[in-house]
């Protein structure tokens, strides 16, 4: 029998799967050849899916903890015991505390309008615990693409078909988007130049016509000052700018402080590059420039990415079939949020608080009323979040009763009170809609589920009656849920007009339309003013500059006078090639591929501090360290290291790149500030074995 569904996991692609169920059990996993975007192939990450589904570590039962935080001692439980313990610990907080002492922390974990949407907000708002304000991926490019365009819209991923000159900055698509890849090598092949901007020389770099390697965190310089070369040189769309823009006139003043001899200085880069770039940009057209969210992980990030924005403006590229910027489909279709989040009928909201800032909130930084108890679910804190040593202690807390809902004995799980068993998504039903595509595809479930696993929504269900909620939208089935929500949703989105539950599963996915089919080409954009806000009055209003600018946005590594201020250097953390951040993390198969732990690290860097290639070092700055395996190499830029994100602590060495991540928020929308990190880097000795770890079993 063959089950259609979708991928959950955080890449824009959401492919269409098919599983081929015998006797319950899941045999083959596949790509369905049908899906409008995957075409019937399936990236490295998921092709094993089944290993994943069936490991021999999945959690099937509910446990308690036994021994200390983080020993590893379990008792089995059931669900009865695990849910009437929690609510017993949460009438007690709330009697105590208040229900915001109460945080849930969540993320993509598992995709979907179910399992995550609706799981992030109505019955958290129903029982009025604390909003947790999850900025960890995109936020400061979501809020400046909104900001300058109204609203995140991209091409198709097949019009870059018409491009004759592709820019992918900060943005390494063969392992975060690869189904754009086919379409980008066909555009290549008719002549198309591909142009990559990054630190590192990715693997989407090593196809590139021209590979330009900054350093971190000035792409806002550098956006600025090719379109100083721009309009210095005559080659903007003066007609396009007066009118369809705001605040051109204001922008292009300040440009004047943007000049390419300056700019070399910021960048690192040569000024013939800068100077050259500009002009291959301005006079190819159509020109596409595609981003994605590594790219704003810095301190100044939003503003890098307004002054990105700013470019197919001043070159007129805005609304043209394969030029303009590729960013997020995510725009065109925005759930009912009252039907997701049920906030009329629901206790006045309570606190947000930061998830960048888990470690730092556990530790006391949020303390009217303290986080009593932390609810974990699609995601994995102590190995995502950054500056993961504050994100343990907090963990450690024995005043902290904290639950995780996981499939597997994860590093935040190690330090529950209670761990419950998750569902892996061939065992419940959701609802998918990409953010780098328009196909809405429903997930139906293949086979029961594994032991006594539940999913997000069951659980939620279980929750709610534990504490006396009987509303009725707080027990729905998942599929009651899709269809009030696609029902409320269509009222104000035409797309959905004819689109059901009923068509969803018998057609498993659906394309939604939506004119203009290329972005803006009507000349008319989702702003205030209808035009792209290149001076936007809706950041003045909030004290950010209004205009698109840059701000050296630089980590000071927590530097506590023990390292020299001149060796420092900074490390990126982008995405592995065969993780999706931490999931599938602890996969065998997948590991080996992904090989031990490692650092990049350039020559001349390697040379003046003694390491060799292959020599395990340690990376370390006043927020914690890691030892990881130099990798010698010029795929970075001299000053920079590499170090790929998403491994699992408790399977290596007990820490991982993100014990040196700074916590400290971007200048938009709380966002992190992951890849703004300066550390120091040496050889390792044998008195930095300071944490032994036993990676064996869960120890139940």
């Amino acid at each position: 029998m063959k089950i259609y569904g979708a991928c959950p996991h955080d890449c824009p692609d959401t492919c269409g799967v098919i599983t081929e169920v015998e006797d319950g059990r899941a045999v083959k996993f596949y790509a369905d050849p049908d899906h409008a975007i995957t075409q019937g192939w399936l990236c490295a990450k998921v092709r094993p899916y089944l290993d994943h589904v069936y490991h021999p570590d999945r959690l099937t039962q509910p446990l308690r903890r036994v021994g200390p935080k983080g020993s590893g001692q379990w008792q089995p439980i059931t669900w009865d015991e695990a849910i009437g313990e929690i609510g017993t610990r949460w009438r007690a907080i709330i009697a105590e505390y208040g229900a915001a002492a109460i945080l849930p922390y969540s993320y993509s974990g598992t995709l979907g309008l179910v399992q995550m949407s609706v799981c992030n907000g109505r019955f958290w708002n129903r029982l009025g615990a604390s909003r947790l304000e999850r900025s960890i991926c995109g936020a400061a490019a979501e809020f400046a693409v909104e900001a300058t365009l109204g609203a995140r819209r991209t091409s198709r991923y097949e019009d870059v078909s018409h491009s004759k000159l592709i820019i992918v900055w900060g943005h390494n698509p063969v392992s975060t988007a690869p189904h754009f890849m086919p379409h980008l090598t066909k555009a290549q092949r008719a002549g198309a130049q591909l142009v990559v901007i990054d630190p590192r020389r990715t693997r989407t770099a090593k196809g590139a016509d021209w590979h330009i390697a900054p350093k971190p965190a000035t792409d806002g310089a550098l956006a600025l000052g090719l379109a100083y070369v721009i309009v210095a040189e005559g080659l903007g769309d003066e007609a396009w700018l007066a009118e369809h823009t705001v605040g051109w006139p204001e922008l292009r003043a300040r440009l004047a402080e943007y000049p390419p001899v300056r700019v070399a200085q910021i960048t690192g880069l040569s000024e013939a590059v800068i100077v050259r770039l500009a002009r291959l940009y301005a006079t190819t057209q159509p020109a596409l420039i595609k981003i994605a969210d590594g790219l704003q992980r810095h301190l100044n990030g939003g503003q890098t990415v307004r002054a990105i924005c700013a470019l197919p403006a001043i070159t007129g590229q805005y609304g043209v079939r394969g030029g303009g910027l590729a960013y997020s489909a995510s725009g065109y279709l925005q759930w009912d949020g009252e039907t997701l989040k049920k906030w009329a009928e629901c206790p006045p909201p309570a606190r947000s608080v930061n998830m960048n800032r888990l470690g730092a909130a556990l530790l006391g930084e949020v303390a009217d009323p303290p986080i009593q108890s932390l609810y974990v679910f699609g995601s994995n804190p102590a190995a995502i979040a950054p500056n993961a040593g504050q994100v343990v202690a907090g963990l450690q807390r024995e005043d902290l009763f904290t639950v995780v809902h996981e499939l597997f004995m994860t590093d935040t799980a190690v330090y529950a009170d209670i761990v419950l068993p998750a569902t892996s998504q061939l065992e419940h039903a959701d609802l998918h809609k990409a953010y780098g595509h328009t196909v809405l595809a429903y997930n139906a479930p293949a086979i029961p589920p594994l032991g006594e696993s539940k999913s997000n929504w069951e659980v939620m269900g279980l929750l709610a009656r534990e504490m006396g909620f009987a509303e009725p939208w707080l027990h729905q089935s998942a599929d009651e849920v899709i269809d009030d929500v696609l029902r409320a949703t269509a009222v104000h989105n035409p797309a959905l007009a004819d689109v059901t539950l009923e068509r969803l599963k018998a057609e498993g996915s659906i394309e939604l339309r939506y004119e203009p089919d290329v972005p803006f080409a009507d000349g008319r954009f989702p702003t205030a003013s209808g035009k792209v806000e290149l001076l936007s009055q809706r950041m003045a209003d909030l004290g950010l500059d209004p205009l698109p600018g840059y701000t050296p946005g630089e980590d000071d590594g927590e530097n506590d006078g023990r390292f020299p201020t001149e060796e420092s250097l900074n490390l990126i953390s982008g995405a592995a090639h065969h993780f999706v951040t931490s999931s599938f993390a602890n996969q065998a198969g997948l590991l080996a591929h992904e090989g031990e732990p490692f650092v990049e690290i350039h020559p001349d860097d390697a040379k003046a501090r003694g390491i060799a290639h292959g020599d395990q070092v340690v990376v370390e700055n006043g927020r914690g360290w890691c030892e990881l395996r130099a990798i010698v190499t010029d795929a970075v830029r001299p000053g920079v290291l590499a170090s790929p994100k998403g491994r699992w602590s408790r399977l290596g060495n007990g820490r991982n790149v993100n014990w040196t991540t700074p916590d400290a928020l971007g200048d938009m929308a709380g966002q992190s500030t992951f890849h703004s990190n300066r550390v120091w880097l040496r050889k390792a000795k044998i008195e930095d074995q300071r944490f032994t770890f036993d990676a064996s079993a869960n120890n139940l």
